[in-house]
């Protein structure tokens, strides 16, 4: 790989493993926890304005934003695991192509997309169920969200393909440039300039104008195998069914999820304020736990890419097994703790008795579904990796459908408890079927690899593994 820059392309190629796992994921969970601090800071300003309404309005907006994140990550998914495939290939040529298309589509998709929007609003916001006063704020709130649009699906996708050719310090700090940004003009915009929820949103507008430039002097200045120059934007058939084989399982998961997220949120208010308070509770802090897995799962997938399509199968599954055993560890050795205190945890949240009883059940069937989930984040990440686009879509499908008639279920059945314990249960059966999925395309991956290996020995001088 001569002609590419060796420094850039350290962690996926010759680090060793462990090490390259520590490079990709701990500048995620670095993200995922600043992201973290950020929504609790924005609920916190919002909160301040003393406002039912305006705090209604942002949880309303939140399938909104869901539908922006989807978009950005079609392409971002796609194009990123392209990228990592094809530098493994020593193919920085095409990757510059892929890299600039992503780039390009995910814009012209949000100016498409805010075209829409804008002269739907009325029948969007009926849609998100705003009505009364709230409707007034959903409106300020999204409105800013249309307009940027572009911008917000372009830092999605973006994020992705800087991971991808193993620079997660620099995506981290894309990411955590737009964060630190939307934090500082939070209070200015809602504060001293009264813009109330409509500053609120303006700030997370300009966050992510910041990450994208950011992103963007990246991919241009400091990148010796990505581009976003518009010379490069030269979309075929090839680089599109590329991205979107792999994209769509990224989209549909992520529509699956918001879906799934409002069902659930629906069948716990048929037994009342204490489940809802006590489910409100759990996911917060179970989402300490999801951040880490999702750090795991997501973060080593340039990896994986890479060392598939670079044919080093020693190095793949060394990346699969390490990868595996860091994230069971982790996260069960978390959830032990949290199980433990999990009465004490509950408590510092409320003082109803109710909640306190029904929220330690809540929260240790939410513990036992983080690792199924981690899991099944990271069957779906592999079939990613190897470009399968059915057996990744099919993950992504049967997290969420799954899940739907479980609940229904469930509730008929064993009422409150078949609401509590129904995610366990469906991230569970989507574990086995990745499993089932994994041992399909295991055997045939690995053989053609092999195959490859046989074929062309000299190709595979360079990425002899550092042990």
């Amino acid at each position: 790989m001569e002609n590419m820059d060796q420094k850039s392309l350290y962690y996926l190629e010759k680090a060793p493993v462990p090490k390259a796992i520590m490079h990709m994921v701990i500048p995620m969970m670095l993200s995922f926890i600043a992201t973290l601090i950020y929504n609790i800071t924005d609920a916190f300003y919002i909160g301040k304005l003393d406002n039912t309404a305006m705090m209604a309005a942002v949880t309303l907006a939140l399938p909104f934003s869901a539908i922006l994140m989807a978009l950005g990550n079609l392409f971002g998914a796609g194009a990123g695991t392209y990228v990592s495939r094809l530098l493994g290939e020593d193919n920085a040529d095409r990757a510059k192509q892929v890299s600039s298309v992503n780039f390009w589509l995910s814009i012209f998709t949000g100016a498409i997309f805010m075209a829409i929007c804008l002269p739907l609003l009325t029948p969007i916001l009926q849609l998100l169920g705003a009505r009364g006063e709230s409707l007034v704020h959903t409106r300020d709130y999204i409105l800013m969200f249309v307009i940027g649009a572009p911008l917000i699906i372009a830092n999605f996708s973006l994020e992705q393909t800087v991971r991808a050719e193993g620079a997660s310090t620099a995506s981290m700090m894309g990411m955590l440039a737009g964060v630190i940004i939307n934090m500082v003009l939070d209070p200015i915009f809602i504060f001293l300039l009264h813009m109330d929820i409509m500053g609120a949103a303006l700030a997370s507008v300009i966050g992510n104008v910041i990450s994208v430039v950011w992103f963007i002097y990246y991919l241009q200045k400091k990148s010796t195998v990505q581009s976003v120059s518009i010379k490069d934007f030269k979309p075929n058939k090839e680089i599109c069914k590329n991205i979107f084989k792999v994209g769509i399982s990224a989209f549909l998961l992520d529509g699956f999820l918001a879906i799934t997220s409002l069902l659930f949120n629906n069948f716990a208010v048929l037994y009342g304020d204490s489940i809802v308070a006590g489910v409100g509770i759990s996911q917060r802090v179970v989402q300490i736990v999801d951040f880490i897995s999702m750090s795991f799962s997501m973060g080593v997938v340039p990896l994986i890419a890479f060392a598939y399509s670079a044919k080093n199968h020693e190095r793949l599954m060394k990346i699969i097994k390490k990868t595996t055993l860091y994230m069971v560890g982790i996260t069960m050795g978390l959830s032990a703790i949290l199980f433990v205190f999990r009465a004490q945890i509950i408590s510092a949240f409320s003082i109803d008795s109710d909640v306190i009883a029904i929220g330690q059940i809540i929260l240790m069937a939410q513990l036992c579904s983080t690792i199924f989930a981690g899991l099944s984040a990271l069957f779906t990440g592999i079939f990613q990796a190897f470009g399968k686009g059915i057996q990744s879509t099919v993950m992504s499908v049967m997290r969420g459908i799954a899940f739907i008639p479980i609940l229904i279920l469930g509730n008929m059945l064993f009422a409150v408890n078949g609401i509590i314990w129904a995610m366990t249960i469906s991230e569970a059966f989507a574990c086995i079927v990745g499993l089932f999925l994994w041992l399909g395309i295991r055997k045939k991956s690995l053989l053609e690899i092999s195959t490859k290996e046989a074929d062309e020995p000299q190709n595979h001088t360079d990425i002899i593994v550092e042990q």
